[in-house]
């Protein structure tokens, strides 16, 4: 078998590559190791928490015991399954702070600075979301991914809103547009009811075109010949196999597959691979190096009334809105829940928003269990820009074996200042008058946690992943000895191979990361089809003008 391009995970960014591509009129190949993802545990939006717990769609993988967490392992969901991690997420869409991919360009992604990559922000996406004066120049209205905005009807998520505003904070009609920082309703890959995944949106009109190919099979490792990537070897019905790459191999295989095919391909830290016997191929310490991610917790409230979900957190309720999202494609089902959220500054002379919240209209846990408590809602809050690295390495040479993560989370002592100001900034805004009719009492973490000492215990035992990993082949200048791909996704010191991924993200940007991933593998597109980038924008994004001196 062999194709002009082989991609490895048809992800995010695998499937928007596949889709560019196989539309320039060019073979393309997707290997893909999990299976389908047909059925209602995927596509019905509100059985979000089901998927990511499943073997069948989930890698499985886990953190190794965090030091500076009670050496607590953290799960690591990535998606085993047709859409990979767009497949199994919470199906927010949120693009990231204009600030984040200046930086970006400050580090050494040359070109990948907020004007130039809006353009291809606009070019993925229909926009269904005008409402409230939302401008839609900073949108799209012809791309293949539908972004749309839940109904809102439940009381909590206007009470959200509301109460930010009280305590004096912006409100936003648009994150993802003009102006991120503010209370706002929030944008979801949801169309017609259903999750509108990269699989969805990329990939199916991709193998419709006849130009793309999908193969369902284990990638062990690219094969590389006198310094250029000819192939990806396979396992697929229990044989070993060669793919071949006319033109180009492209990894798309997640943040923490990506650095791990790299390693077993020869590509990484001499050192580490030689302890594996890993014959090396470009020795790229960066590989597996500058992990990130974002942490969270999830504050809880008892509500006085009637109104959150829990009253469908039964056997009944479960399968009444089930029922009714099979026969109709509406109704509780057709959201992720997630309908209002806010992003916002957690201290004077912080340039742009660092903290992010989800609002969620019960008290639940993200794997589906719910709190003790009954009727509740929660957010899910956490600082968006914290200095802590960490790495992902190889357990063994075998490409079966999963590989070593270590977030290192919270091992600055900056995560611990911003993480307790998350939690007094959040009560603060719970305390406000909107909520007077709704806040019983604290459930999480309780109000008899108020000390610096009280607070940080209640992290160390309770913060969870939010799912974010990246940066573990960033990109940079050819160089910069920590960087593992140019500004063009091409890997330093290896023909014929890209990465195109989160992988690729010198430093992660504001919210979740499905929206900079998409883009990143529309982008890549265009790189490796050798054309001309989209034209860059000469748009202004907001910034609070009082950010030097004042925190909301």
């Amino acid at each position: 078998m062999e194709a002009d391009y082989v991609i490895v995970g048809s992800g995010s960014a695998g499937s928007a590559v596949a889709y560019r591509l196989a539309g320039a009129g060019h073979k393309v190949l997707v290997i893909e190791h999990g299976g389908t993802d047909a059925g209602p545990f995927i596509q019905m939006p509100a059985a979000l928490s089901y998927p990511m717990n499943m073997g069948i769609y989930d890698w499985g993988l886990k953190s190794e015991p965090e030091p500076h967490l009670g050496g607590r392992s953290l799960a690591t969901p990535r998606g085993k399954v047709v859409g990979g991690s767009s497949s199994i997420n919470g199906m927010v869409f949120v693009r990231g702070n204009a600030r984040d991919f200046d930086t970006w360009a400050e580090m050494g992604a040359q070109g990948w600075g907020y004007a130039d990559v809006l353009p291809y922000f606009k070019r993925m996406e229909t926009w269904h979301g005008g409402e409230n004066g939302a401008d839609a120049t900073w949108r799209g209205d012809s791309g293949p991914l539908h972004i749309t905005r839940g109904p809102r009807s439940n009381p909590l998520f206007s009470a959200f809103i509301e109460a930010g505003k009280q305590a004096g904070y912006e409100l936003t009609s648009d994150y993802n547009g003009e102006k991120q920082e503010g209370f706002g309703p929030m944008e979801a890959t949801i169309w017609k009811g259903r999750r509108w995944s990269a699989a969805n949106a990329y990939l199916r009109p991709a193998l419709k075109t006849g130009n793309c190919t999908l193969v369902r099979a284990l990638a062990l490792r690219v094969v590389i010949k006198d310094g250029r990537a000819v192939g990806v070897e396979v396992e697929r019905g229990g044989k070993t196999e060669v793919i071949g790459a006319r033109a180009e191999v492209i990894l798309s295989a997640s943040s923490i597959n990506t650095p791990k095919l790299l390693m077993l391909s020869g590509i990484g830290p001499a050192a580490h691979l030689a302890e594996h016997g890993i014959e090396l191929v470009a020795d790229r310490p960066g590989v597996g190096a500058n992990l990130q991610d974002h942490l969270e917790v999830y504050m809880q409230f008892a509500s006085k009334l009637p109104v959150t979900l829990y009253k469908y957190w039964n056997l009944l309720g479960k399968a009444g809105i089930g029922a009714q999202w099979l026969f109709t494609g509406r109704g509780l089902g057709a959201s992720n829940q997630f309908e209002s959220c806010a992003f916002i500054r957690s201290a004077p002379g912080v340039e742009y928003p660092d903290i992010q919240y989800h609002f969620l209209p019960i008290a639940v846990r993200y794997d589906g269990k719910v709190a003790a408590e009954g009727h509740g809602f929660q957010v899910h809050v956490g600082p968006m820009r914290s200095r802590s690295r960490g790495s992902v390495t190889l357990r063994s040479a075998d490409p079966r074996a999963a590989p070593v993560i270590r977030f290192n989370y919270m091992s600055q002592p900056e995560d611990w200042e911003e993480f307790r100001r998350c939690v007094r900034l959040t009560r603060e805004i719970f305390g406000q008058a909107a909520f007077a009719p709704y806040v019983k009492h604290e459930i999480q973490p309780g109000a008899a946690v108020e000390s610096d000492d009280q607070i940080d215990r209640f992290i160390r035992e309770h913060a969870e992943s939010a799912y974010h990993p990246c940066g573990t082949a960033r990109i940079g200048a050819a160089n910069d000895p920590m960087a593992v791909v140019d500004p063009e996704c091409r890997v330093i010191g290896v023909e014929g191979l890209r990465v195109a991924d989160s992988s690729i993200f010198p430093s992660i940007t504001n919210g979740n990361l499905n929206a900079p991933s998409i883009m990143t593998g529309e982008k890549a597109a265009d790189h490796i089809l050798g054309k001309g980038m989209l034209a860059p924008s000469n748009a202004v994004p907001w910034q609070s003008p009082a950010w030097q001196v004042a925190q909301r």
